[in-house]
């Protein structure tokens, strides 16, 4: 099956070929025989009932500095592909809906992944308050009243942006914090969205593990490590990925989260977990392939090239 695919993302050129999954996605593609097509969000378009990208033909390989060759610039209906990839980072703002609303058009004649509906109201901090069961005691709200209450009954807590990414704007406000109306102030001042409250959970020393979902199943994890005098275990902060095996309540997180996964189109899903506890659900532009793939030595890439072949044919 050879397939026509696009591939929204951010600036290829910026990549990191060693950690970025989109590359990886990208090479393996070209490696089944896919055909390729990069076009940046702001080149994806509505014109006169067509969703229209202008973007390249895409040639990539694992060479650093050279790692990819446009082909002649154009535009093309996004109507015309088998497969469009909805990879650009967070942050989650008005933009990124908008190319969802756009994506939605297409899709599922064309295959969008994730499903740009539910990536749309499955926002990663926001989809694990449908399990509560899985999740520390959490508190979304932007009244400084309420967060203070919050604050007061746990001690220690964990506050940052709902719609952040990559451990920005992260705070540890322990029980000596003198700081939360401070932070209010300046996350008020910034934007006009909650915040989300989750009580520290001291484990997260022992790091911050990523599972990967593939059509709601796992296939495999890694550990994410603080780096010393950090609270944030991020890769983009300093966090060291370590090899890791799945627990069984990793499994039994798996099995309570993965059936809603695969119904609503979330092919390619990375969750973070804290000891027993489900933290984020990360649909938009999740990452650890590359990671995964060395530790455990499985192509991981292609069990998400298989489930999209499968929905396609």
């Amino acid at each position: 099956m050879k397939l026509k695919v696009a591939i929204q993302m951010d600036p290829i050129e910026g990549i990191d070929i060693n950690a970025d999954s989109t590359f990886r996605l990208a090479e393996e593609a070209q490696a089944r025989g896919h055909e390729l097509f990069y076009y940046l969000p702001d080149n994806l378009y509505w014109n006169d009932g067509r969703v229209m990208a202008r973007g390249w033909p895409l040639t990539v390989q694992r060479v650093a500095g050279a790692h990819f060759t446009l082909g002649a610039e154009a535009d093309v209906d996004l109507a015309g592909f088998d497969v469009v990839w909805l990879r650009q980072d967070p942050p989650f703002d008005m933009g990124y809906i908008t190319t969802t609303h756009l994506l939605e058009r297409v899709h599922p004649e064309t295959l969008v992944v994730n499903d740009p509906f539910w990536v749309r109201n499955f926002p990663e901090k926001l989809l694990v308050l449908q399990f509560p069961e899985l999740i520390p005691p959490t508190l979304i709200a932007r009244d400084l009243l309420t967060i203070r209450q919050f604050k007061e009954l746990h001690g220690d807590i964990i506050l940052k942006p709902l719609y952040g990414n990559g451990g920005a704007g992260v705070f540890r406000l322990d029980p000596s914090d003198r700081n939360l109306s401070s932070l209010h102030e300046l996350f008020s001042s910034l934007s006009r969205e909650p915040l989300i409250a989750q009580k520290f959970l001291p484990d997260v020393s022992n790091g911050d593990k990523r599972i990967i979902l593939v059509d709601g199943a796992p296939v495999g994890a890694i550990n994410r490590v603080p780096a010393r005098g950090e609270t944030r275990s991020n890769m983009h902060v300093g966090g060291r990925p370590e090899k890791t095996g799945l627990t069984e309540r990793d499994l039994e997180i798996c099995a309570a989260i993965g059936p809603t996964l695969r119904e609503h189109g979330q092919i390619f899903v990375g969750i973070d977990v804290i000891g027993s506890c489900l933290t984020e659900i990360n649909v938009t532009s999740p990452t650890g392939i590359q990671e995964l793939e060395r530790f455990d030595g499985v192509n991981i890439a292609e069990k998400v090239w298989q489930a999209i072949e499968a929905r396609r044919a």
